[in-house]
């Protein structure tokens, strides 16, 4: 078979849910496992530069970035639709109704997405400090639930930038016990 009758391998990707299990929603800060999982499938399926821009070469004097390709290139337009049918089939229906835009390609969508759970971490750091604080044992079936959730709420601090130090989260969790 030769180099141009090649199916790419992003073509044979039947469900994105199989590689990303997780749906990426507004309500919660898991944008940055969400990412790097995408990158990672991105990685695999040899369409990282759709999401990623290739860096420009040092050694030229132009500016003008290597990606994306002319939108006149339908191999690279096909392969951009499929990476954008990745994105909008592991993100919540209110999350794809704030990003959506008719003629977008994957790198502006995603861009959107990143603007989105970026621009407000001060306040998605407070939201979370504060459901940090007032979690309480007694409102959870057993002490490994309770454990999970502190866990999820620190490691969502810590996405956003605002992360908890290990003896404050043994700290608390003995003061929600007590």
């Amino acid at each position: 078979m030769t180099e141009t009758n090649k199916i790419h391998p992003a073509i044979t990707v039947n469900n994105i849910k199989n590689f990303i299990p997780i749906t990426l929603e507004m309500e919660k800060s898991q944008y940055s496992f969400w990412s790097g999982l995408f990158q990672i499938h991105c990685r695999a399926y040899e369409v990282l530069d759709h999401i990623i821009p290739a860096p420009a070469d040092s050694s030229s004097s132009t500016t003008t970035p290597p990606t994306p390709p002319p939108a006149s290139n339908p191999s690279w337009e096909r392969l951009d639709a499929i990476v954008l049918q990745w994105i909008y089939g592991t993100i919540s229906h209110d999350l794809l109704r704030t990003i959506f835009k008719p003629d977008a390609t994957a790198p502006t969508s995603l861009g959107s997405i990143k603007g989105h759970f970026q621009d407000n971490k001060n306040s998605r750091a407070v939201h979370l400090q504060h459901q940090f604080a007032n979690t309480r044992i007694d409102n959870f079936p057993d002490a490994s639930s309770y454990c999970q959730e502190l866990k999820n709420l620190a490691d969502q601090l810590g996405n956003v930038g605002a992360a908890i130090e290990e003896d404050r989260l043994v700290l608390q969790s003995l003061t929600n016990i007590i």
